[in-house]
Formats: structure tokens, sequence, C-alpha cells
């Protein structure tokens, strides 16, 4: 599956910081590198923002990640990991994704959603109605199989892990 990029196509990228950082962790045990990603999903074409999802905790460790993806580009937005009474947490961005990239999809040509969570089918099907390109970058090992048929375009980082992941042994392999 595979689409034209064109370079005067004006690119959206939506990247779910947690789905992408709980696959590589879980599959290879290791972090993302989200330059590579940044650079694939832009693919020379003109990127009119680039937003970044993330989690922050109370111990706040998390900071230094967050201004590294900043440096690259990526624009951050943070909430607070919710902690429920018996320990439950909960971390999802899903509807703000989905608004975000709804709102500025009338300035873009190409919607790029990095993550593989099922729950993005309807956002790419809406999406696709308004005329849009709609890419999906994530782990294909972790990713929904509906999302990637859904997709106009679905870039597997588990094909190349040593491109995509940062401190692994395995990053090399496939």
């Amino acid at each position: 599956m595979s689409v034209i990029k064109h370079k005067n196509q004006r690119v959206g990228i939506f990247i779910d910081v947690q789905n992408l950082y709980h696959s590589a962790k879980n599959l290879y045990k290791a972090k993302v590198n989200f330059k590579e990603i940044l650079k694939t999903a832009t693919a020379g074409r003109q990127l009119v923002r680039a937003i970044g999802y993330v989690i922050s905790t109370e111990s706040g460790e998390e900071k230094m990640f967050f201004e590294a993806l900043t440096k690259l580009g990526i624009e951050t937005k943070e909430k607070e990991l919710q902690i429920f009474f018996g320990g439950a947490k909960k971390a999802d961005w899903d509807v703000a994704i989905a608004v975000d990239s709804l709102r500025l999809a009338p300035s873009l040509d190409a919607v790029v959603i990095c993550s593989g969570d099922g729950d993005f089918i309807p956002l790419v099907e809406q999406l696709q109605s308004m005329g849009k390109q709609v890419e999906v970058i994530a782990f294909g090992k972790s990713s929904s199989s509906k999302l990637k048929e859904a997709a106009d375009d679905f870039t597997d980082l588990c094909e190349e892990p040593g491109k995509y992941l940062l401190g692994s042994r395995k990053n090399k392999q496939k």
C-alpha cells in the first residue's frame, strides 16, 4: 500500500507518544527514534504542524524528553497521568488527537497519525471523506489490522527497527 507524496503537500503529523513508546518498549525493549519518525512522516513535504501528545507524571522525570521533542520541531501537548482509587491508571489522548486533526484538516492535504490504535479508524474515515490523504505510522506487530486497512498508507516501523529505535541490541534486526 503506497501513495504518492508530493513536495507541495501540506502535512500535519499527530503523534500518540504513549502508543509508540509502549510498543517499542514491549516489542523491542527500546526507545523510539522520533527524529526518524518525523522525517518519514514529513517525506520531504511541507510540514504545517507536528504535535506530540504526552503524559506527565508527578515526578516530572519526563521533562527532558518533552524538551527533546520540542527541539525536533514537535509541539507537545501535555496531560497529567490520571490515577484512580485502587491504582488504575489512565493516559488517553484519542479525543484530543481526533479534534486537533479535524480542526487542522482544512489547512492540510495529508494527515499522518502516528499510532496503531484501532480507535482511530472513524477518524481516518472522516478525514478521507473530507478529501484528505491519511497515513498511519506505527509498529505493525502491535497495530490494529483494521486501522492498517483503513489508512491510505501504512508505514510499519517493525520493518526497519534499526532506523526507528534507540537503545536496543535488537534494533539492527527485524
